[in-house]
C-alpha cells in the first residue's frame, strides 16, 4: 500500500530508532488529549452538585468541547498540511493547559464551560496533526502498528484517568484534579519542544502544493463518498462509545443499583482492555486487507456487552469481566478503522481528511452527552443502552458495506 501523505524532509536519523522516537512523541501527546476527555465523568455528580445543576447543564461543558472542535478540527487540518503539524501540536498542548486552569480556577458556571470551550478548541490539533507525522514518517510495514500504538496510548490515557482523578480529587478536591491534569499539558508541551527535532518539517514546495489543494481539489475530497462515509462511521463510533465511557456509572447505578466503585472500576477496565485490544488489533491490521471484516467481529461483542449492561444485573465480577472483554475487542477495531482511512486518502492530504473524519467524533460528542442526559434527568437510563447498540450496528453497516479501495476517486474527476 502506497503512503497516504506526502513524503517530508527528516531528520538523519532513519529506521527504527527514529520510528520509536516519533511514535513516542505522538503516542504521549495523544495520551495527554485523552486524559482531558475523561476527566469530566468520573466526578460528573461532584461537578454538578459545586455548581447546583443538572446533569444536562454539565453535559453542556462536553457539548461546547466538541462544538468547537467539530467547527475547527478540519480547518486545524488545513493548517497542519500548511504550517506542519509540530507547532500545531505544541500550540493545542499549551492551549489545552490555560482552558483547563480557567475551568479549574475562575470561578462560576459559565468560566468552567468557557475553560471547556476553549479545550475543545485545543483538541482540534490532535488527530490531523498526529496522523499527518505518522503517515509521513513511519515505515510502512509498521504503519499499522504505529496506529495501534498511538491509538493504544489514547486509551491508555482514557483508563488511568478516572482513577487519577478520583485520587486526585480526594486529596485536592475537583479542583486540584484538574490542575493536575493541566501540569500534564505543559509537560507534554516541554517534552515536544525538546525533543521535537526527531519529527518532520514541511519543505517549501510540499506547503505550495497544500496551498493549491485547500481550494477545490480539497473540498471535493473531504465531500466525496468515501470520506463521508467514513464522517459518519466516526459518528457513530461517537455515539456508541459516548453512552458507555460517559454514562456507564450513573446509569448503571439508576437500572441496577451498582455502587459507584464497581461502576468505575468496571469503566476502566473497559478502557484500559480497550487498550491492550488496540494492540492486537495493529497486529492484525498489518496482516490483513480485510479490516472490516475485523470491525464485525468487534461491533457484534460490544453490542452484546451493552445488551448486557442494559438488561442483566450482574454481580461484581461478572460486571467488570463483560466491561474488560467488550472493552478489548472495542479496541481491536480502531487500527482497522484507522487504516480503512489511510486506503481512501490521497498523498499530501491526511491532515485534512483525517481531521475531517474525526469530526465525526465532536459531532457525535456534541449530541451523545445532551441525549444521555436527558434520559437520566427523565429516568430513562435503559434507553441509553437502546441507543448505544442502535449506532454500534449502523457503525456495522457503515464499515461492511465502504466502496473497497482501488476505483477512481470522485475528486480526481
Amino acid at each position: 500500500m502506497s503512503s497516504t501523505s506526502e513524503p517530508l524532509q527528516l531528520p538523519a536519523d532513519a529506521g527504527w530508532q527514529r520510528d520509536a522516537k516519533v511514535i513516542g512523541i505522538v503516542a504521549t501527546a495523544h495520551f495527554v488529549s485523552h486524559v482531558y476527555i475523561m476527566l469530566l465523568p468520573p466526578i460528573f455528580l461532584l461537578v454538578k452538585d459545586h455548581f447546583g445543576v443538572g446533569y444536562t447543564e454539565i453535559a453542556l461543558a462536553l457539548t461546547a468541547y466538541n462544538v468547537m472542535s467539530a467547527l475547527l478540527q478540519t480547518p486545524a487540518g488545513f493548517l497542519v498540511d500548511k504550517i506542519g503539524a509540530r507547532i500545531m501540536l505544541t500550540s493545542g498542548l499549551i492551549l489545552s493547559g490555560i482552558a483547563i486552569c480557567i475551568s479549574a480556577l475562575v470561578p462560576g458556571y459559565w468560566a468552567f464551560l468557557i475553560g471547556y470551550a476553549l479545550l475543545g478548541i485545543a483538541n482540534t490539533v490532535y488527530h490531523p496533526a498526529d496522523y499527518s507525522i505518522l503517515s509521513a514518517t513511519i515505515d510502512g510495514k509498521r504503519m499499522g502498528k504505529a496506529f495501534s500504538i498511538h491509538t493504544f496510548a489514547g486509551y491508555l490515557g482514557s483508563g488511568v484517568t478516572p482513577a487519577m482523578v478520583v485520587t486526585a480529587v480526594a486529596i485536592w478536591g475537583w479542583n486540584g484534579g484538574f490542575l493536575v491534569a493541566a501540569v500534564l499539558s505543559f509537560a507534554a508541551a516541554v517534552l515536544l519542544t525538546v525533543t521535537g527535532s526527531v519529527l518532520p518539517r514541511a519543505p517549501r514546495k510540499a506547503a505550495a502544493a497544500a496551498r493549491i489543494d485547500d481550494g477545490k481539489v480539497g473540498w471535493n475530497l473531504l465531500l466525496s463518498g468515501p470520506i463521508l462515509r467514513n464522517l459518519l462511521f466516526f459518528f457513530c463510533l461517537a455515539m456508541a462509545n459516548g453512552g458507555i465511557q460517559t454514562f456507564a456509572v450513573v446509569s448503571l447505578a439508576a437500572i441496577h443499583g451498582t455502587s459507584a466503585e464497581v461502576a468505575n472500576i468496571g469503566l476502566s477496565g473497559f478502557l484500559l482492555f480497550s487498550a491492550a485490544g488496540v494492540l492486537l488489533g495493529g497486529i492484525i491490521a498489518d496482516r490483513t486487507p480485510h479490516h472490516e471484516r475485523v470491525a464485525a467481529v468487534g461491533f457484534a461483542c460490544t453490542s452484546t456487552m451493552a445488551v448486557l449492561l442494559g438488561w442483566v444485573d450482574m454481580p461484581a465480577a461478572i460486571l467488570i469481566f463483560v466491561m474488560s472483554l467488550g472493552g478489548l475487542l472495542n479496541g481491536m477495531i480502531q487500527p482497522s478503522r484507522d487504516m480503512m482511512v489511510r486506503a481512501v486518502t490521497p498523498p499530501g492530504s491526511f491532515g485534512k481528511v483525517f481531521g475531517f473524519v474525526t469530526t465525526g467524533f465532536n459531532l457525535g460528542g456534541m449530541v451523545a452527552p445532551l441525549t444521555y442526559a436527558w434520559l437520566m434527568d427523565h429516568g430513562q437510563p435503559q434507553a441509553i443502552y437502546i441507543i448505544v447498540v442502535l449506532f454500534i450496528l449502523l457503525a456495522l453497516v457503515t464499515c461492511m458495506t465502504r466502496r473497497k479501495p482501488g476505483s477512481v476517486p470522485s475528486w480526481t474527476r
